[in-house]
């Protein structure tokens, strides 16, 4: 194996200890790990209902007896039920938060982790054997190891560590499918090979043949590992508190990174819709855990800290409102779990609860003194209104007293109507009730500010009850988007062996090795050389041995004697062939064949398993679209049909019409425009 082998710590009933890939331990027994199981085996039974479903509609539809129709209803209507407890399943797996949260995590609001998503094993081994003998001309079971480390690579990506070296795990592997893409899968044929993915909401398979699927998923597990790695940090210390805003930030960057970068992915949760509001909520979770690290050495109790704290909880309320927004809507609603947009709803309602407690405390805690800067405070209290009740102003509720205890009041009010919608909401949803460190940070919330209520209520004194105004959100922490550095790892290519990349790559087809002897006439080799790695034959003497042999102006030299020169500069060549004698030495090159085809006949896609194909013969041929060598050969006539030529132009301009249609006279046979397919398929003839 070409990585990294740490063992597990973990014996097998041998006695014998196994060893993985750094980042990856499949027997590690986590909750994270046996939902992940869980996961597995939903999609297994739900692609199985599926292909039920399917059979029983095609059934239906084909059949005309009233008696075998009514069969297939009846068993469709158990099959849907089947799909629908399933589905209603994978919907509570992708709401066990807690088990993504960090063990010492007791007072802080759950947050939410994106499941990874669940793949099938794909064998390289036969279809990539196949490929090298036939495009590259090598024996395939020479690459066997390197085929192994792929797919032992791509295996261990199932299972990755939930830290960092997880994500490299997977950025490793992901680094490596273009090289892949660029060696294995060409345009012209299909390898065979069906990558397959599970939709992460609704476990619906997903199956493609090249590997744009197979870059989206890995995209999507490294966004989804940052978030556990975000779920999982101690938010009880500023070091942990730092690790889940930059995780979170990570995870929103890599969303970003898949929604600019694969745009047409047939799979639901990768779908631009999705993904945004995936985006949107890392972001709000990235954005509640800057209030937190604010909030953790605690808020002082002065009027402009907790006109402060007011603003920063107004703008995470601001932020899970809109994911909230964008969950209920008819494309997304229906997949995302009833878990999260609930979730979204309470945080909603808590942090704005929040925002009016903070303001409610500066209004009614601190009184503008003598030594008090008036201005600023005038200053920062008009910031937090956008609109104030008739009569107010920031300075006038400064001032009066008793303008000051009213506006407090109401916002304390509102306060608490907030906490009651947020624990109405919690008791809503029935995998809420299962996080009772969250109903008891509710509660404690709401007693909060009931207490400062009461501290402030008089039933004797009639007060005229005003609503409280609006506070506008702001924050010196904006959460941003981070694309991870993790996504541009450098990797060593595993079948650098074929050569470089810029020449032997699936797009372009060669001859096979062509085996030629190399004399030296007084130390002329009788062609010179140009290019990188691989050199590539110029200027050849028509007259040499070489050329004689088959040499061809533009053939690559891949090996020298037994020396493969695939990764050979033009300075290491001459160096290998300048001790050539009259006896010579045996190279071998390749030639390049244009593998583009003349006219294409047929192209074909696939939409549903069923093939729609589209005829192109109709297309008209377009001289413009010739190779210029082709135009090359057209216009410049050889010096030996000069004559002829000047003949048959004097011929048409000076002859008389004939009535002799015979051609007897060479001048008036017919000279063909274009070359002629046989001048195509000699190997002369553009020499």
């Amino acid at each position: 194996m070409t990585d990294t082998l740490l063992p597990n710590g973990i014996e097998d009933s041998g006695g014998d200890g196994k060893h993985f890939r750094k980042g990856c331990n499949p027997l590690a027994q986590t909750g994270r790990s046996k939902l992940q199981k869980q996961r597995a085996s939903l999609n297994q039974q739900i692609i199985k209902q599926m292909r039920m479903r399917a059979g029983a509609e095609n059934l239906l539809k084909a059949t005309n007896n009233n008696k075998v129709k009514e069969m297939v209803v009846l068993e469709l209507s158990y099959v849907n039920s089947n799909l629908q407890l399933l589905m209603g399943q994978l919907e509570g797996l992708n709401s066990s938060v807690d088990v993504y949260q960090s063990a010492e995590e007791t007072t802080n609001i759950p947050l939410i982790a994106l499941g990874l998503k669940e793949t099938k094993e794909v064998d390289f081994s036969a279809p990539f054997k196949d490929f090298i003998l036939e495009h590259y001309n090598e024996d395939g079971r020479t690459f066997e190891d390197e085929i192994a480390d792929l797919m032992d690579l791509r295996q261990a990506c199932r299972t990755p560590s939930r830290n960092e070296t997880g994500v490299e795990l997977l950025a490793k592997y992901y680094s490596h499918l273009p090289l892949i893409e660029n060696r294995f899968f060409s345009p012209m044929r299909q390898t065979g090979i069906f990558f397959t993915w599970y939709d992460s909401f609704t476990g619906v398979p997903v199956c493609q043949q090249n590997l744009s699927l197979e870059k989206a998923s890995m995209v999507f597990n490294m966004a989804a590992l940052y978030s556990q790695i975000g779920t999982r940090s101690d938010r009880q210390t500023i070091v942990g508190l730092q690790e889940a805003i930059s995780s979170f930030q990570r995870a929103a960057g890599m969303l970003s990174h898949l929604k600019a970068t694969f745009t047409h992915i047939p799979s639901y949760d990768m779908s631009p819709a999705m993904v945004s509001m995936l985006i949107q909520l890392m972001i709000a979770q990235a954005q509640e855990c800057l209030f937190e690290k604010i909030a953790l050495p605690g808020v002082q109790n002065q009027f402009t800290s907790l006109i402060k704290m007011a603003q920063e909880a107004a703008k995470v309320s601001e932020i899970y409102d809109q994911v909230h927004q964008l969950m209920v809507q008819t494309p997304i609603k229906d997949n995302v779990p009833l878990f999260w947009s609930t979730m979204s709803q309470v945080k909603t309602n808590h942090y704005q609860a929040m925002a009016h407690h903070f303001l409610a405390s500066a209004l009614l805690d601190h009184e503008l003194g003598p030594n008090d800067d008036e201005d600023q405070q005038e200053k920062t209290l008009s910031q937090v209104y956008d609109q104030l009740p008739e009569g107010c102003s920031p300075l006038g509720i400064l001032k009066n007293k008793d303008e000051r205890e009213r506006i407090g009041k109401a916002h304390i009010r509102r306060a608490i109507l907030g906490h009651e919608e947020a624990l109405r909401n919690y008791s809503l949803c029935q995998h809420l009730e299962k996080l009772e460190a969250l109903q008891e940070i509710l509660k404690a919330s709401h007693r909060r500010s009931l207490d400062k209520y009461s501290d402030y209520d008089n039933e004797e004194e009639f007060v005229d009850y005003i609503e409280a105004p609006d506070i506008i959100s702001k924050t010196d922490h904006k959460a941003e988007m981070e694309l991870p550095a993790a996504t541009k790892v450098k990797v060593t290519d595993f079948f650098q062996r074929l050569g470089p990349l810029s020449v032997f790559s699936a797009k372009q087809k060669w001859t096979a090795p062509r085996k030629i002897q190399v004399c030296a006439d007084d130390r002329d080799l009788g062609f010179t050389l140009k290019g990188e790695a691989p050199v590539q034959v110029v200027s050849l003497d028509p007259l040499s041995r070489a050329a004689t042999d088959g040499l061809k102006e533009g053939d690559y030299i891949v090996a020298v004697g037994d020396k493969d020169t695939k990764w050979m500069g033009v300075s290491d060549m001459m160096r290998l062939l300048k001790d050539v004698d009259e006896e010579g030495i045996e190279i071998q090159v390749v030639s390049v064949i244009d593998n583009s085809p003349p006219m294409p006949t047929k192209s074909a896609t696939f939409s549903g398993n069923l093939p729609k194909t589209y005829s192109m013969i109709c297309l008209a041929h377009n001289d413009e679209d010739k190779s210029s060598k082709t135009r090359k050969v057209i216009k410049k006539s050889s010096f030996l049909s000069w004559g002829l030529k000047n003949k048959m132009k004097s011929a048409s301009t000076l002859s008389l019409p004939t009535d002799d249609h015979s051609g007897a006279l060479s001048w008036n046979k017919p000279i063909p425009t274009f070359p002629t397919s046989s001048a195509y398929n000699n190997d002369n003839f553009l020499h």
